[in-house]
């Protein structure tokens, strides 16, 4: 009995750290307004920065003339913003992990686009940039708004406003 006690009060303390996670993860959190704790902040950065690199070195390359554009300034913005996290995580200025890989969902439209070409390309990935970037906003804004690493929070409000500005560019494009 004391072993079953001790392991649901384990279980019990657990699963709320679990939650917020998993409630991140779901979309809960952003519906509801709460800003994302800082590990799962980091990691959903980071991916989305992964994932907007790879799909736009794609669009660099397969892409027409305006998509082109609008890619290597995602390339050249998400690199920077990368860069910039990675300084604050390996600088021991915020504690957190950096993923290694974008996630499953990322990884999943990044192999769709690999399969197109031409307008068929050029549509998948203005919708998909336009899609990214309103997470990202929404991600940073509530971040940026409520988070409690102060340093992070800092730098969450102020990427904030080019995430803004490639999120009206994506809309442009997916006109």
């Amino acid at each position: 009995m004391k072993r079953f006690v001790i392991a649901s009060l384990a279980l019990s303390l657990a699963v709320p750290a679990f939650a917020q996670s998993a409630a991140e993860k779901s979309g809960v959190n952003s519906l509801i307004g709460v800003p994302p704790k800082t590990e799962d902040f980091v990691k959903e950065a980071a991916a989305s920065d992964m994932f907007e690199i790879a799909s736009s070195k794609l669009a660099a390359e397969r892409g027409d003339d305006a998509t082109k554009a609008f890619a290597q300034q995602m390339l050249t913005d998400h690199q920077k913003t990368s860069e910039e996290l990675k300084a604050l995580v390996s600088g021991g200025k915020v504690k957190a992990t950096l993923p290694r890989a974008m996630t499953s969902d990322q990884q999943s439209m990044l192999d769709k686009l690999n399969g197109l070409q031409g307008a068929d390309f050029n549509k998948q990935y203005h919708s998909d940039q336009e899609s990214a970037h309103e997470d990202a906003v929404d991600l940073f804004k509530r971040y940026g708004d409520e988070g409690d690493n102060p340093e992070l929070k800092a730098w969450a409000a102020n990427t904030r406003p080019a995430l803004e500005h490639h999120l009206q560019m994506a809309k442009e494009l997916n006109k």
